[in-house]
């Protein structure tokens, strides 16, 4: 045997390893949707691992800074034990006038336990989910009804969207001719995003799939360029 082939056997072992002792724990959702009519949200955080986990939570605004004037989020650093659930608590301290969402960012790391008897690698894991606050006014309505509304333009190499409905449109995916534009990711309200194309791209009939509020894709709307 070759070092190379050492190497990758190595490597496969190791990951073998980290996949059976390292679990790590289990956000209930993909994304929160706080609606304004509500003082409150809940996230819960599940341990099925074998090694209990700190646990360190934090909301930040879209552009990455502080929204502690805005949510209260409990408990923010807490011990979560092999086995155990528990809930994020997110209170609106700070009901907001406005009449379109604004998309946070929920930030939840695991930090695995150690041990000075332990010789091991342990990685604290960060998980960043979309939440997007809605006023109690849009309640009524969802993204998804309002999806054909969205404006589609191809300019030179990218493809430019614009939405002018007082949500955030998170793309599941977006297709030319049926080829996908890997680098969508959302447009925010009354607002024009832009992504670049594959050079190979051609055509102009396009489709895309929303996201929806539960984490699950929409369906497939169709246009013209």
């Amino acid at each position: 045997m070759n070092i190379f082939s050492l190497m990758k056997v190595l490597v496969l072992l190791l990951l073998t390893v980290m996949s059976n002792s390292y679990a790590g724990v289990v956000i209930g959702g993909t994304r929160l949707i706080f609606h304004g009519d509500k003082k409150e949200a809940s996230l819960s955080v599940n341990n099925p691992d074998k090694i209990p986990y700190l646990i360190q939570s934090w909301i930040e605004s879209e552009s990455g800074g502080s929204a502690k004037s805005a949510f209260l989020l409990t408990p923010p650093l807490f011990r979560l034990d092999q086995g155990q659930k528990n809930l994020l608590r997110i209170e609106n301290i700070s009901p907001q006038c406005q009449v379109k969402e604004t998309l946070y960012w929920l930030n939840v790391k695991a930090i695995p336990s150690t041990t000075k008897q332990q010789n091991a690698l342990k990685i604290a894991i960060k998980n960043r989910i979309k939440m997007i606050y809605r006023p109690a006014g849009l309640n009524s309505q969802n993204p998804e009804e309002l999806a054909d509304k969205l404006r589609w333009q191809r300019s030179g190499g990218n493809l430019t969207v614009n939405n002018p409905t007082p949500f955030y449109m998170n793309f599941l995916y977006v297709r030319i001719n049926g080829q996908p534009v890997p680098t969508v990711t959302y447009v925010a309200p009354n607002s024009t995003a832009s992504f670049a194309l594959p050079a190979s791209t051609s055509g102009s009939q396009m489709s895309w799939a929303l996201i929806t509020d539960y984490g699950a894709g929409g369906k497939e709307h169709q246009t013209s360029l």
